[in-house]
């Protein structure tokens, strides 16, 4: 970047938040407001979670219903219930004939998002369906295929980055330059955890431990990792053209199939990018990672919290424009990095959900959509391949959709 290009545009780092329009439009208030109505289909942690932020958003939402194969699931889910006019269900059928029903949400285990989801979309729902959008590569085709057949339906995948402050503030870091040419990204997602729930009586380990087993679950790739490589596909509209991955079984040695402890590597021929994505269950000291290093600069991102890291010479350059211009000073923590945001931001599902609300409203088409979501799992479904094959895995040309 030259110098003059940091004059012009170092209020980016300075003048606090300053978002995308994508990130302004998204929060613009439409002209007339409507209460949709919500079914919950698939009541565990994130289900009820999201029902929870739900209940928060009055104005916009309203729970119809919930539903769940197992009754101790159902049970949480009272939780959700403050005016006690929440039907419970165990059919999900159900809730796709209710027509009061405008949307439904599906957070259940990964192997049943997308006969649920197709369904849903057959019986002219909007669904909000949760990461990763579907089980493997085939079933995101299928999905695909089936939107385009129902063009004035609403699908949003739960890849709630994408509507995030921060994550808006990376990418627009990145679109203008600050970061120079990025080479390498590391990501991590660890936890010194098991990863299992307790097993009520009267239920099996595989219903409730679902993500234990290849069947149901794309074990950590899928349940963690999906986060970070939809943000690279989002951040540099990309996708891998390799992937080579490992992997195994590594602690917790309790009849789990799913890998405790992953590895993988992705490669970006076009931008030049190698993409380390890795996470275990074995050591928590780095819990959330996310780096990317650029030739000018480095991001590293927590959950809620971002850095610019800038290289001497860039950090050189800033220090220059912020005499010339008279511009807010710029504040260094005592890493020598800069501070992205200092704005205190709410739970990536509420911006996820008020997006979902906006785009039901004015029938507009979500960020997270059945195509960027097809995208990221055609990702997390080759790095499944590779770990469990132990193969390089390469990019298909029937995924390309964008």
């Amino acid at each position: 970047m030259q110098r003059r290009n940091f004059i012009r545009q170092s209020g980016l780092l300075t003048a606090g938040l300053l978002l995308h329009q994508q990130m302004l439009n998204a929060y613009s208030s439409p002209v007339s407001v409507k209460n949709i109505s919500i079914g919950i289909i698939g009541c565990g942690d994130r289900g009820v979670g999201l029902g929870s932020v739900v209940n928060s958003m009055p104005e916009q939402f309203q729970i119809k219903a919930v539903c769940d194969v197992l009754a101790f699931r159902l049970d949480q889910a009272k939780k959700l219930d403050k005016q006690n006019n929440i039907r419970y269900e165990k059919d999900y059928r159900k809730l796709l004939d209710d027509k009061t029903i405008d949307a439904v949400i599906i957070a259940t285990p990964l192997h049943n998002h997308y006969e649920i989801a197709a369904a849903a979309i057959s019986a002219g729902k909007h669904v909000y369906l949760e990461k990763t959008m579907t089980y493997d590569a085939e079933q995101s085709l299928a999905l695909v295929k089936l939107m385009q057949q129902h063009p004035k339906q609403i699908l949003q995948v739960g890849h709630q980055y994408r509507y995030t402050p921060l994550y808006f503030k990376v990418k627009e870091l990145i679109d203008k330059g600050y970061l120079g040419k990025v080479t390498q990204i590391d990501c991590r997602w660890d936890r010194n955890w098991n990863w299992r729930r307790a097993v009520p009586q009267g239920y099996t380990d595989k219903q409730v431990n679902w993500r234990m087993y290849k069947e149901y679950s794309g074990g950590l790739p899928a349940e963690l990792l999906s986060h970070q490589v939809d943000f690279i596909n989002w951040a540099f509209n990309t996708h891998p053209d390799e992937i080579l991955g490992t992997g195994g079984i590594d602690y917790y040695k309790d009849g789990r199939e799913t890998f405790d402890n992953v590895q993988t590597i992705l490669r970006y021929n076009k931008e030049g990018m190698i993409g380390n994505f890795g996470a275990t269950c074995g050591n928590e000291k780095d819990g959330y990672l996310f780096k990317l290093k650029g030739t000018k600069g480095t991001i590293q991102l927590l959950m809620n919290d971002g850095i610019f890291f800038p290289e001497k010479q860039t950090k050189s350059e800033l220090e220059t424009v912020d005499g010339v211009t008279g511009a807010t000073k710029i504040e260094w923590n005592k890493e020598g990095g800069i501070p992205i945001l200092k704005e205190k931001l709410k739970d990536g599902s509420w911006y996820a959900l008020k997006e979902f609300h906006k785009t039901f409203t004015e029938n507009s088409k979500p960020v997270s959509n059945v195509i960027t979501g097809a995208t990221t799992a055609f990702c997390v479904h080759l790095m499944n391949q590779s770990i469990y094959k132990h193969s390089i895995e390469t990019w298909k040309p029937e995924f390309n959709l964008l």
